[in-house]
């Protein structure tokens, strides 16, 4: 089992920045990956970012020039470093762990935290 806690969601202006930030606990040691998602109303659920256990990184085209994945092993933490913010990031963002034990692949969401752009 792997617990997640989103941080750092809030209300920001239009053109400012945040840093989100997701902390894992439990059995950190079979996370192979984890990611950013976000959802706003009425829409689905969409990638933001990924970054696997050695470091790559996955920005879709959409948000790539305004946002960026890391991680800190040593805190098993993620974070979303979103700049030049626009209202239709206004929503609910997610942190994803994917997880491989004796090949056996899971996935856990955290809570979300809500993210408000105002223009």
């Amino acid at each position: 089992q792997v617990h997640l806690v989103e941080s750092g969601g809030g209300l920001v202006q239009a053109g400012g920045s945040l840093r989100l930030s997701c902390a894992a606990s439990g059995d950190v040691f079979s996370i192979d990956s984890m990611g950013w998602y976000r959802q706003a109303p009425g829409k689905p659920r969409e990638l933001v970012a990924t970054i696997t256990r050695d470091g790559f990184t996955h920005v879709p085209d959409s948000v790539k020039d305004r946002s960026t994945i890391s991680r800190d092993n040593t805190k098993n933490t993620i974070y979303l470093q979103m700049n030049s913010l626009k209202p239709e990031d206004t929503a609910v963002y997610y942190c994803k762990a994917e997880t491989i034990i004796n090949l056996r692949k899971d996935y856990y969401w955290g809570q979300g935290t809500q993210v408000t752009v105002s223009s």
